[in-house]
């Protein structure tokens, strides 16, 4: 290598040097002119963080305790407490647990509380249950079909054979009931 060369290597390596100093003046001066955003994003991000795990770790913490007492009323339904302690920790679940005792003891009064619900599962089949209870059709979007049945089988129950055949009519043939509402068309043949 000639000293031509080591002259060009020389230029080339403080040259670099040179950018990679720029470079670094740059960013400070970038650093100083924006340190107080930066530093406020860096604080944002970790308050974000910080929050974000602490409200995860409370509800986590509610969630424990809504099984537990879920788990108390499983083998205890009296527990006012553990009733408490689950609507208060996870509503929905209280709802759930209300809608299966409620329809397990036949209780109209708690089924139609229920039907009033956010939960449009839960009031949905309430209030269809509170309904059968009291023997008057209610119309249901989970137990459609399931209403519609019932609604002929009271229509035969009162007379009106008509309105049974049309409340039939409108079961889908692809729906589990199409066999038992069949069977039913077919009976009431003698009654038209």
């Amino acid at each position: 290598m000639g000293i031509k060369d080591e002259v060009k290597f020389v230029k080339t390596e403080l040259s670099g040097d040179e950018k990679v100093l720029e470079s670094a003046f740059k960013l400070e001066s970038l650093y100083a002119k924006h340190k107080s955003k930066l530093w406020a994003v860096v604080a944002g991000i970790v308050l974000f963080f910080g929050v974000r795990g602490t409200m995860d770790a409370m509800h986590e913490a509610k969630l424990v305790k809504a099984n537990e007492a879920f788990l108390l009323l499983q083998k205890n339904s009296g527990d006012t407490k553990a009733l408490e302690t689950l609507k208060a920790n996870n509503l929905g679940l209280f709802e759930l647990y209300s809608y299966a005792q409620g329809a397990a003891k036949q209780d109209a009064k708690a089924l139609e509380a229920l039907s009033s619900s956010t939960n449009t599962i839960i009031a949905d089949a309430s209030s269809y249950t509170a309904g059968i209870l009291a023997k008057k059709p209610v119309d249901s979007k989970l137990y459609h079909e399931l209403a519609l049945f019932v609604e002929a089988y009271l229509a035969i129950g009162a007379g009106d054979v008509k309105q049974a055949k049309a409340k039939l009519d409108l079961i889908d043939e692809r729906s589990p009931l199409a066999v038992v509402s069949g069977f039913l068309k077919h009976s009431m043949i003698k009654a038209d």
